[in-house]
């Protein structure tokens, strides 16, 4: 435990007065150094693997799935979605542009005429709206297969979320923080305890992922998801929020509230640089 705390605190983690004054940059270098500390040998990229980066006999099974992986047909059927013309002629080009591959790196980002964190799902359905047609689910379904898509034509470049010198985008910065490293629920837990401090060991036989890298393979295919016959299995980053805070016996919040767009932001900044490599199974 002594060492661990060593260690948090010379990566710069422990929750401190110095802390709410360090820049995204400063948090974005501290929160790498302490991942590379904790795990060496990982190349960054392999982090967006998740738990199949940190154990090899989790790596081996990841790998073999990946071979059909379960994804696949999500993607096509978000790849349709793109391609199928709104009611008026228009598509989801006439917002993103042409080009798809283009689409996902740009999300989230501060919108400073709104004053809020803007993010793929929500510019999604305001596309929709802008056209005439209702706008879809947050968590599932068509959402989600168009995510998958946009995240698959995306592949291999990196994340790059800007934050920047603007004294709102740094509040909502610093709430998506806060949020990361604040105790909640009956369990009293955060996302950074099992994310950061207890990153790969295992609870009930799942290895916990590291928090840097798991915004790159969003949205995500579960098997547990799949299982309990919710939906085809596929689910937003903000569903897997609201499942996180349901796991700890918290409240969640609403799907594309401000609470979890801002929580994006931040855990999003913190994987800058890693390739993006949606979807991903889990």
């Amino acid at each position: 435990m002594k060492k661990m705390l060593t260690l948090l605190l010379s990566a710069g983690l422990v929750a401190t007065a110095t802390q709410a004054m360090s820049s995204p940059k400063e948090d974005l270098a501290h929160f790498r150094t302490y991942f590379e500390q904790r795990f060496p040998g990982i190349q960054l990229n392999e982090f967006g693997n998740g738990p199949y980066a940190l154990d090899a006999s989790k790596r081996l099974q990841w790998e073999s799935m990946e071979e059909f992986p379960p994804y696949e047909e999500y993607v096509d059927k978000g790849r349709e979605i793109w391609e199928t013309p709104f009611k008026n002629g228009k598509s989801f080009a006439s917002c993103f542009g042409k080009d798809a591959s283009k689409v996902r790196p740009k999300y989230p980002h501060w919108d400073k005429a709104s004053g809020k964190v803007v993010t793929l799902e929500g510019d999604i359905n305001k596309c929709l709206k802008a056209n005439g047609e209702k706008p879809f689910g947050w968590k599932k379904g068509k959402i989600a297969h168009l995510g998958a898509f946009l995240g698959y034509e995306a592949r291999g470049q990196k994340t790059n979320v800007v934050v920047p010198n603007d004294p709102k985008a740094l509040q909502a910065y610093e709430d998506g923080k806060h949020f990361f490293y604040a105790k909640r629920g009956q369990l009293n837990m955060a996302c950074a305890d099992c994310h950061v401090y207890y990153a790969g060991q295992r609870i009930r036989g799942n290895v916990l992922s590291a928090a840097l890298g798991q915004t790159t393979h969003f949205p995500v295919y579960r098997a547990k998801w799949a299982k309990k016959g919710k939906g085809d299995g596929l689910g937003t980053l903000h569903r897997r929020y609201g499942g996180c805070n349901k796991q700890v016996r918290a409240r969640p919040f609403k799907a594309q509230g401000k609470e979890y767009r801002n929580l994006e932001f931040f855990h999003t900044y913190m994987s800058n640089g890693l390739e993006i490599n949606a979807p991903g199974y889990r």
